[in-house]
């Protein structure tokens, strides 16, 4: 990954960022593209967690 303007994640925006020139930019695009990649994989271990402890919660009521 020599230039941050490559690192861009799909085609639309890698071809507007490489004919801008601008590298703040293509880092912001960067930076976004990824916190929003993992916003669907922190709600899926949230919830994850919270079944898993009504599960365990559920159990040591009943034993």
């Amino acid at each position: 990954m020599t230039s941050s303007l490559t690192n861009a994640q799909c085609a639309m925006c890698r071809a507007a960022l490489e004919s801008s020139g601008d590298n703040g930019l293509a880092e912001g695009i960067n930076n976004g593209i990824v916190f929003l990649m993992a916003i669907p994989y922190i709600l899926v271990a949230v919830v994850g967690y919270l079944i898993y402890r009504m599960v365990k919660k559920s159990k040591n009521n009943t034993v």
